[in-house]
Parts: C-alpha cells; structure tokens; sequence
C-alpha cells in the first residue's frame, strides 16, 4: 500500500507529532528532535542549526509503507542528502540540488526496513561566500548550483564514495559535546559539500556517449521522453516513470542525462517551452491557457522562463503574431 499526501499534510503530521520532551544531547537550544508520525511508521528526525542559514537534519527510521508526498513548483535552496539502508545488499545513494526553481513532482520514500538519512540545506549567500565571494570568483563547474528562483535547480544523484561514507560515520557518532559539538559537525557538513563538488567536477553531468548505456536502456530512455511529452500538463514522477518504462529510478537519471544531455525536469522544462511556444503561435490561446496547458503552476514562473528562452515575453510574443 502507497500513502499518498500533500506536502502540507506531510509536514502536518510532523507538527502533530509529540516532540522528544528531553532531548537525549546536552545542546537543547540548537536541536530538536520530533518523532516519526505513527501513521507513516517509527523513529525520529533531529534537526540542527549549525548557523544562519545552515541546518543539519538526521533521521533514523523505517516506515509502515511507501510515502508519495506531492510537491508544489517551488524555490529552493542548496541542498544534499544522504539515504543509507540498513538491510543488506541495499544500496546507499546521494542526491545535490542546487538552488533555483524546484518542480512539481512526486518525491518517494520506500517501506522495507530501517534507514538513515542525513540532509543538509545551505542557502546560497552562505555558499557563495564559504566558495569564495562574488560570483565571478566561483569555479565555472559549480557555478550550475547557483541559479535564480526563476531558473530549474541543478540536480545530480549518484553513490557515496569510501570518503563520504567515513565522514558520514564521523558525522553521526560526534564524540563531543558543547560548542566542540557543534563545530565538529558543521566542520562535516562542510567536508561532505567539499567531496560533494570534487565528485561533481570530477564525473560532470553533461552529455556523455549514449553507448555506456545498453540498447535496450537506451529505447527505454526515449520511451521516458515520450511519456513526458504526451504528459506535460501532468507529469509522472521519476519512480512513475522508471517503472513505466521498466527500469529503476536511478539509471532512469543518468540515462537521461547521457542520452539527452540534461536532466528529467530539465528535459521537461524544455519541452513545456517548446509547446507553450506552438500553443502562442496559433493564435487560439491565450498566455494564461498555454501556460496552465503546459503545466506552469505560476504565470510569473512561465512568463519568465519563456521570456529567457525566446528572448520575448510571452504576451509581447502573441501581440507580435497578431500584428
């Protein structure tokens, strides 16, 4: 069975939830600590501010069934997170985002034993100046992480390495307490974005040769290009989609990437531009229908993703045609 809610009503039942009256750390003011909703299954999530702008979350659970929450289009910040199953054989993934514009998708989370999840989330004046000032002065390789509210964030998924598997065990056993405690973990937190990027730079998510992947992969992968087009009003999530085309969700990512050079949302922004922009071109709609057709949920969103693309905003595009 699929629990399915919104994010407002995913976090509702957070609220709800009893707090920890004592917290089991000698740093009450910096931390607190919620229990897992009785409805969704058991454990905890601890939430730490290590500074203005920079929070650690840890969780430890394992959920009754599967969670879809559905997630609203969205601005969001810098942001990387960690999922380490316990069961044996299962296989421990990261996901970055940059900051930008988020989609509205459907984020999934799986029933079938315990799990740790460790999330960081940076906003990005922080990051700009732990990276080193102006905007001119950061590495053109991360620069995809500092994008607009206007823009669709970077994202990128992939395997912890032995690195950040060791400063992940160091980040949740901190041997200290007190201000040695919270520096210990944010001088972590920091250590992990810094092989974060090195990863990045390393393995970039530009096109690469479509022949990594195996024929059979690759047709599934223009099948899930397909699917999104006939579906751009509504799109399925990525575990929708994987599934639907018959591959997992993680090969699903880099498969797009390979084949078209982009990421899902990204590829899916671009078409939803590329329709809206034939919808103008007739004549028959207007900028509010193309962009609902297309499935802006913001006019202002759409207005400023088309400005971008076509050098023109979308209601001096339809006057244009109708001169």
């Amino acid at each position: 069975m699929t629990i399915t809610l919104s994010q407002a009503d995913y976090w509702d039942l957070f609220e709800a939830a009893e707090p920890i009256p004592t917290p089991p750390s000698s740093n009450p003011a910096e931390e607190s600590w919620v229990v897992y909703p009785k409805r969704l299954g058991q454990g905890y999530q601890r939430w730490i501010s290590l500074r203005p702008g920079l929070e650690l979350m840890v969780a430890e659970y394992e959920l009754l069934d599967d969670v879809q929450v559905l997630m609203p289009e969205r601005p969001h910040p810098l942001e990387y997170m960690f999922e380490l199953p316990a069961g044996k054989g299962a296989k421990s993934t990261y996901g970055l985002w940059g900051s930008g514009l988020a989609p509205q998708e459907q984020w999934g989370s799986f029933a079938g034993g315990a799990s740790v999840m460790v999330s960081v989330h940076l906003e990005p004046d922080l990051f700009r100046e732990w990276i080193g000032g102006a905007a001119q002065a950061i590495p053109a390789a991360v620069q995809p992480l500092l994008r607009s509210q206007h823009q669709p964030y970077y994202e990128r998924t992939g395997e912890p390495t032995a690195a950040m598997r060791m400063v992940l065990q160091q980040l949740l056993h901190c041997p200290y307490q007190g201000l040695t405690w919270r520096l210990y973990l944010e001088s972590k937190v920091w250590e992990l974005m810094a092989l974060l990027l090195e990863d990045m730079q390393a393995q970039p998510t530009g096109p690469r040769a479509s022949s990594r992947l195996r024929s059979e992969d690759v047709e599934r992968i223009h099948y899930a290009g397909k699917l999104l087009v006939r579906r751009l009003d509504n799109p399925p999530s990525l575990i929708e989609l994987a599934r639907a085309v018959g591959i997992n969700d993680h090969k699903l990512k880099v498969g797009f990437r390979q084949v078209y050079g982009t990421t899902v949302f990204g590829y899916l922004h671009e078409q939803r531009l590329v329709r809206s922009h034939q919808l103008l071109a007739t004549g028959e709609v207007s900028v509010a229908e193309a962009a609902q057709g297309v499935g802006f949920a913001s006019r202002g969103h759409f207005a400023a993703a088309f400005r971008r693309r076509f050098g023109v905003n979308p209601s001096a595009y339809v006057r244009q045609r109708a001169n």
